[in-house]
């Protein structure tokens, strides 16, 4: 294999992702497996860490299902320790646990806005302090934004918009602190719109009128082209890049 390929192989290395219950996450776990990565799975919703933990292991690869709300610090660092008690290390961080709302800003309550901040951007940040305290220099953190932390699409999502604006944000500070301090890299993934779990909830028709035609491609994205660019950030062949937001769109920037 050539030296370029290698690059991307996360032999020997541990990565704790974050939301891998479900959707995106479940896919960035198993990009992760097959370039070599051993998994520490973090959800909410164990039973369904149970299943993600089985595919990973059919992989080849080790496996640890750590029940954890992102929101709450302490269960963030509890999640770090029991990948440090298993493994040993924790190499890469994929801080993929969000929730999404669409709701008129003249409707949206202030504890649903506060949930979504809660989860995506507090959640961000307790599990990125966790893991910078163990990590080794030349570790990566992958922290999820979306591209509608840099555009709109003419949906009403301000808490979304604005937890993912804010973890643009919280990716270019701690890569300022860390990088030089710690070699830890600290990068951003922006997708657009992906078929997940996520995007089913949107009403019939709506991504369609307002997110297709914004795509140089007509489509939405398929999850394999997001993986990708995952094991990129977060594996040595992104290694002299850090504080970055990297959009996966579809194209949606150009329009």
């Amino acid at each position: 294999m050539s030296a370029i390929l290698d690059s991307f192989r996360l032999d020997g290395k541990v990565a704790l992702v974050t939301g891998a219950s479900s959707g995106l996450g479940v896919g960035f776990a198993k990009a992760l497996a097959d370039v070599g990565a051993d998994v520490v799975l973090a959800a909410r919703r164990a039973d369904r860490l149970e299943e993600t933990k089985a595919a990973i292991e059919s992989m080849g690869r080790r496996a640890l299902a750590v029940a954890t709300d992102v929101a709450d610090p302490d269960q963030c660092t509890a999640a770090v320790d029991a990948a440090m008690a298993e493994f040993g290390r924790v190499d890469v961080l994929v801080n993929n646990a969000g929730v999404a709302a669409s709701v008129p800003a003249l409707r949206e309550k202030p504890d649903d806005f506060r949930w979504v901040m809660d989860i995506n951007v507090n959640g961000s940040y307790w599990m990125a302090q966790a893991c910078a305290r163990v990590m080794q220099p030349g570790s990566s953190i992958v922290n999820l934004a979306s591209i509608l932390g840099i555009t709109s699409v003419l949906m009403p999502q301000a808490a979304y918009s604005a937890s993912k604006s804010a973890v643009i944000g919280l990716t270019r500070d701690l890569a300022q602190q860390w990088t030089p301090r710690k070699g830890i890299r600290v990068n951003a993934l922006a997708p657009g719109y992906f078929e997940s779990e996520m995007t089913d909830e949107f009403a019939d028709g709506v991504l369609e009128q307002y997110v297709v035609p914004r795509t140089l491609f007509g489509r939405l994205g398929n999850a394999g082209e997001l993986d990708s660019a995952l094991v990129f950030l977060a594996s040595d062949a992104s290694s002299y890049m850090s504080g970055i937001t990297l959009p996966v769109d579809g194209g949606m920037l150009t329009n």
